[in-house]
C-alpha cells in the first residue's frame, strides 16, 4: 500500500488525530464512520441526549472536508423539506427547482426517529440509489454522499422506531456510550480552559480525491473464499436462530464483506482475516434483525443474540462449533444428548 493521505490507514489516522483534538474518547465511532465513508455506506448513531452525537458527525465532516448539512428531524417535517420541491416564481411565471438539504456530501439527520415514518422514507432513494426524484425528475447526488442519522433510544418519549426497510439501508449502527470516569474528567479539563472548542477549531486533513482513491484501495483488498463462507454462515445463522423472527438480508451479507475489507485496509492489511469479520458483526447485523416473541419476553437483546451467533460459527482454521448448552448434558444427568448442529 502507498503511504499517503489517500492510503486508508493514513486517511483514518489523519482524521482520527484531528478529531481527537476536540473529541474525548469514541475512537471506535470514528473508525466506524471512516469504514462507512470508504465503502459508500451510511451510519445510524444511537445514544442518549448529550453524548455529542451531532458534534461527532460535524467534526468528522470538517476533518474530511465534506460539504455538510444538518436536518433537525421533527414530527412536522415533510419529505419535501428534505429532498426539495418546485417553487413557482411570479417574476418568470415558471416553476423553479428548489433543492433540499440532502444535496450535499454529508447529511446529518438529527434525531431521525422523532420524524414520522413518511418523512424518514424520504431518505430511502438517496441512500440506496444516490439520487432523488422530485415530481418525476430524477437528480443525482454527489459522488461522495453519506448520511449520518442520530437517534435517541426508542424507549424515549416522542420517538418513532425506524421501519425495517429504513434500518436495512444503514450499513452500520454505532452506539455512542456515556464516558467512563477518566474520559469525563479529561472532558472537564479540556473544556474548562476552552469552553467554545468545537468543529470550527479543527482543520480539513483529507480531500475528496483522497477519499475516492482510498475507496479504490479498499475495493482491491483480498477476501479468501474461506472468509466469504464465514461471513455467509454468520448471516445464515441469523436467519435460522430461534431467537430471531427475521435474520439479516443479502444486502447485509454484501455490506458485511465490504466493511471487513475497509477495516483490514485501515489496519494496514491487504487481506481480510476473521477478526475483521468479528469486529464488524455487531455494527452490521444487530440493527437489521427482528427478535422473536420469546426473545422479547425473555428480555434478550439483539447484540446478545448476535454474540451467540458468532460463537456458534467456526472461523476459518478455528475450533469446532460448540454444541448448544442444553445438548451438553441431559437434564436427567445421563449422557450428552444428540442434537443436530446448524
Amino acid at each position: 500500500m502507498t503511504n499517503g493521505p489517500s492510503d486508508p490507514k493514513a486517511l483514518y489516522s489523519a482524521v482520527s488525530e484531528e478529531v481527537s483534538s476536540v473529541l474525548i474518547g469514541n475512537e471506535e465511532i470514528i473508525e466506524g464512520l471512516t469504514i462507512a465513508l470508504l465503502t459508500r455506506g451510511h451510519v445510524l448513531l444511537e445514544g442518549v441526549p448529550g453524548v455529542a452525537k451531532t458534534t461527532i458527525a460535524n467534526l468528522f465532516a470538517t476533518a474530511t472536508g465534506l460539504e455538510f448539512s444538518r436536518i433537525q428531524m421533527t414530527p412536522d417535517l415533510l419529505p419535501a423539506d428534505v429532498t426539495g420541491t418546485n417553487v413557482y416564481r411570479e417574476q418568470t411565471g415558471e416553476f423553479e427547482l428548489q433543492r433540499g438539504p440532502i444535496f450535499t456530501n454529508l447529511v446529518v439527520a438529527d434525531e431521525i426517529n422523532r420524524a414520522t415514518p413518511k418523512t424518514q422514507s424520504a431518505f430511502l432513494e438517496a441512500m440506496q440509489e444516490g439520487s432523488v426524484t422530485i415530481e418525476g425528475k430524477t437528480l443525482s447526488l454527489p459522488a461522495v454522499f453519506m448520511v449520518i442519522a442520530t437517534q435517541n433510544p426508542i424507549e424515549m418519549e416522542g420517538t418513532h422506531g425506524l421501519p425495517e426497510a429504513q434500518r436495512d439501508r444503514f450499513q452500520l449502527k454505532l452506539t455512542v456510550d456515556l464516558p467512563d470516569e477518566a474520559s469525563e474528567i479529561a472532558l472537564l479539563d479540556r473544556f474548562d480552559g476552552e469552553p467554545e472548542l468545537g468543529p470550527g477549531d479543527i482543520s480539513t486533513v483529507v480531500s475528496e480525491e483522497d477519499i475516492v482513491e482510498a475507496r479504490q484501495t479498499v475495493t482491491d483488498i483480498y477476501v479468501d473464499d474461506s472468509v466469504k463462507s464465514y461471513i455467509r454462515e454468520i448471516v445464515s445463522e441469523t436467519r435460522e436462530s430461534n431467537a430471531l423472527e427475521h435474520g439479516a438480508s443479502p444486502r447485509a451479507t454484501l455490506l458485511f464483506m465490504q466493511t471487513a475489507k475497509a477495516r483490514a485496509a485501515i489496519h494496514d492489511r491487504e487481506y481480510v482475516i476473521s477478526d475483521d469479520v468479528k469486529a464488524m458483526a455487531q455494527s452490521v447485523l444487530a440493527h437489521r434483525v427482528v427478535l422473536s416473541t420469546d426473545a422479547e419476553l425473555s428480555e434478550r437483546t439483539a447484540p446478545e443474540i448476535i454474540d451467540d451467533v458468532i460463537e456458534s460459527v467456526t472461523p476459518p482454521g478455528g475450533e469446532t462449533k460448540p454444541q448448544p448448552a442444553e445438548a451438553a448434558v441431559r437434564s436427567d444427568g445421563g449422557s450428552p444428548a444428540t442434537t443436530d448442529q446448524k
